[in-house]
């Protein structure tokens, strides 16, 4: 959602700054959204998809070693929990009890070794779609405006309802994150600013090319 509302507000601020026409200003609005919506949700699904896949793989070969080399593999386990801190006599008891289950065995190297939690399900395709969802849901906010004022009132409009739209946001992620409510709103606040600034001087200098 931020990155659809601060991608959104610069394009569209800088479109709106150049040509002062509100058709184009909402149609490149739309194509952007539509555009960066679907690229952003394909691109998560694929980055996914290829991370479990490469996932998947590590657990394939990690299997065959602990199949061929099961006395390699058990010191390494223990050498692994001696450097997390371990007593020597518990790290070998606990690396010893391990290599009795293929199962815990496996889910022990492949957490500790490959930092791979094999019991995870990742969802390539729902995390696809929520990104599809989350980047219209954003990139709505700062387009809207332009449907409904003219194209003066609509940028800064679009700006204000954004801004605010990225500071309740930036907000709302605390109650995961833990952080101070004002410094997550202010962060979100200020690089939504930044794009704005640059997309209106962008659209400025382009007036001015065009113009001359």
């Amino acid at each position: 959602m931020e990155d659809g509302m601060v991608s959104t507000l610069g394009a569209v601020t800088g479109i709106a700054a150049a040509t002062q026409n509100h058709s184009t200003v909402i149609l490149s609005g739309f194509i952007v959204v539509a555009v960066e919506s679907i690229s952003m949700g394909v691109g998560s699904y694929l980055s996914n998809k290829s991370e479990a896949d490469v996932e998947k793989r590590k657990l394939h070969e990690e299997r065959i070693e602990l199949n061929e080399f099961p006395e390699e593999e058990r010191q390494e386990l223990e050498d692994i929990y001696k450097k997390d801190g371990w007593p020597v006599d518990l790290a070998h008891t606990m690396a010893q009890e391990a290599s009795k289950s293929r199962h815990l065995f496996l889910h022990e190297m492949a957490c500790h070794e490959l930092a791979i939690f094999p019991d995870v399900d990742e969802h390539p395709v729902k995390k696809g779609v929520a990104m599809f969802f989350s980047y219209v849901a954003g990139g709505a906010i700062p387009l809207i405006p332009y449907l409904v004022f003219s194209i003066k009132t609509g940028i800064i409009t679009s700006i204000i309802i954004t801004l605010i739209g990225l500071f309740a946001l930036g907000v709302g992620t605390t109650r995961l994150t833990k952080r101070k409510w004002w410094k997550a709103g202010l962060e979100m606040l200020i690089l939504a600013s930044v794009a704005a600034i640059i997309g209106y001087a962008v659209g400025q200098l382009a007036e001015n090319i065009i113009g001359n």
